[in-house]
């Protein structure tokens, strides 16, 4: 037991060292309210071009709401699913549709499915740039989750150009 801890402890010394030479704060990217609120607003009239009523959520980096947009005939629940789709998009850093298929029961993620915030429903697409997470979109409406998933992403193709601007 006592070398385990002392392994820790050295660990966590070399890692202190490191982190000093990298100096004290980290910098990173985030999109401007504005953008995310853009991104929102062009999945939801994609959406609704193709017929579907939704909501649209775009979290920051951290999976803080940053956007929340709801057609006018969207079920109630659309503001907690797309919400809970960016999320998981940005906790774990994948569309919420491949992550639907990585959790499915029987696989050895299945116990993601059983926390109480990630939802593994299609519709929930990291944005990047640079190779740099900023941000997570998530749709909830469409009449299926590979519906939700082609409006975020027809919602990050709005905002490209200023994320290629990163």
């Amino acid at each position: 037991m006592r070398k385990m801890v002392c392994a820790a402890a050295l660990a966590l010394t070399a890692g202190s060292a490191q982190a000093q030479d990298e100096g004290a704060f980290v910098t990173f990217q985030a999109l401007k309210p504005e953008v995310a609120l853009e991104a929102a607003v062009a999945a939801m009239e994609y959406c609704r071009g193709e017929g579907y009523q939704v909501g649209v959520a775009v979290v920051d980096r951290f999976g803080t709401m940053q956007a929340f947009v709801r057609d006018r005939f969207a079920g109630a629940h659309v503001e907690e699913t797309a919400r809970r789709k960016a999320w998981t998009s940005v906790s774990f850093r994948t569309d919420t549709l491949a992550l639907g298929e990585l959790t499915a029961p029987g696989t050895i993620f299945s116990g993601i499915r059983d926390l109480s915030e990630p939802l593994a429903l299609g519709g929930g697409v990291p944005i990047e740039a640079a190779g740099s997470l900023v941000a997570g979109i998530g749709v909830s409406g469409a009449p299926g989750p590979d519906l939700d998933d082609a409006c975020a992403r027809e919602g990050i193709a709005a905002i490209e150009e200023q994320l290629m601007g990163f």
